[in-house]
């Protein structure tokens, strides 16, 4: 970090020192990151000055600061411990999680810090993800809870990534015998023309986004084995109809793109012993101008039904580059 602690400022009374100790120094090291840009991100961020010191790391600045940085550092150090990498990621996601934010907010009801302790973290095979903000956290938890969770958000906040993340957990659990993920085949504001090949090669394109978040979940050749054993199904949404999706995860991506009967005709595909999670993004409708969202009417008509869950998100909860967030409050301001 470069910080030399003769040098630091006379500390006034609410600014005191404190010291974390850990025990393995390899994990410390993986803690601190290539030249300490792990430390300079939580330092940033919470308006902290850490120094390493062995293997202590010593934190200075206001009672809150550091109480928020020492649950963040004890917080990564611990999925260190579990095998677990850190990156700039997961440091942010403790950050939104932990003390850093603002001590008032909450979720579901229930105070970061409550939440920090009970984090819900995702086993797949290929790797263990969890929530990276308090949106996040209670979007997951009404994933597991109920049978119908809407995810409505701006891009890069999860949440078509968790949805699927949280079918891939519960059917290698045994709790669906299925996973199937759709969404409307809709150009985003461009004539493509058309494509050639059979109807699988002409509909790939749309559902590429789905593909890459299975296959960060599932190894390749399980993946094929499963699609190929339509165990996983992937398909446009107009191929949904007639259907009852019975003993299946359902995910529906881009839902603002489907019109009213199109969502209506999903909804009603819920079969027993299924779930179904509905992400959408008001901002990014690409349907002809004067078609009413399928997701606008959803949101107003099935609101006040207690076991359907809708999760929102915001710019705070984009896991992307951070220049992201930004550009979407950009966008949003100019509205």
């Amino acid at each position: 970090m470069g910080i030399n602690a003769t040098k630091l400022p006379k500390l006034s009374l609410d600014e005191r020192e404190t010291l974390l100790e850990f025990p393995d120094n390899r994990l410390l090291i993986d803690l601190c990151g290539e030249f300490d840009r792990n430390l300079a991100q939580v330092e940033h961020n919470l308006d902290v000055q850490i120094i390493r010191r062995g293997n202590q790391l010593a934190l200075i600045g206001g009672s809150a600061e550091r109480d928020g940085a020492g649950q963040v550092l004890k917080a990564l150090y611990a999925k260190l411990e579990a095998g677990r990498s850190i990156d700039a990621g997961e440091i942010d996601g403790e950050i939104k999680l932990g003390h850093g934010m603002d001590a008032n907010a909450a979720v579901d009801g229930a105070p970061i810090a409550d939440v920090a302790q009970s984090r819900t973290e995702i086993l797949t095979r290929k790797k263990t993800i969890g929530p990276r903000s308090p949106a996040q956290e209670g979007y997951v938890r009404s994933l597991y809870e109920k049978e119908m969770v809407f995810g409505i958000g701006p891009a890069g906040t999860g949440k078509t990534y968790l949805a699927v993340a949280v079918a891939v957990n519960m059917f290698i659990d045994g709790h669906v015998d299925k996973i199937i993920l759709s969404r409307p085949a809709v150009e985003a504001g461009e004539r493509l023309g058309f494509l050639p090949g059979d109807m699988k090669e002409k509909v790939d394109p749309y559902m590429q986004p789905l593909y890459d978040a299975l296959s960060d979940f599932l190894p390749g050749k399980q993946l094929a084995k499963l699609i190929e054993e339509k165990r996983i199904e992937i398909a446009p949404l107009a191929f949904m109809r007639g259907r009852t999706l019975s003993n299946a995860f359902v995910v529906l991506d881009e839902a603002q793109n489907s019109t009213t009967m199109q969502m209506k005709m999903f909804l009603t595909r819920l079969g027993r012993g299924s779930r179904m999670a509905i992400t959408g993004d008001r901002s990014q409708v690409d349907l002809p101008k004067g078609t009413a969202s399928g997701l606008a009417d959803a949101e107003r008509l099935l609101a006040d039904i207690n076991k359907i869950a809708f999760n929102y998100f915001t710019a705070r909860d984009v896991v992307r580059h951070p220049l992201v967030s930004k550009i979407i409050d950009a966008y949003d301001s100019d509205a």
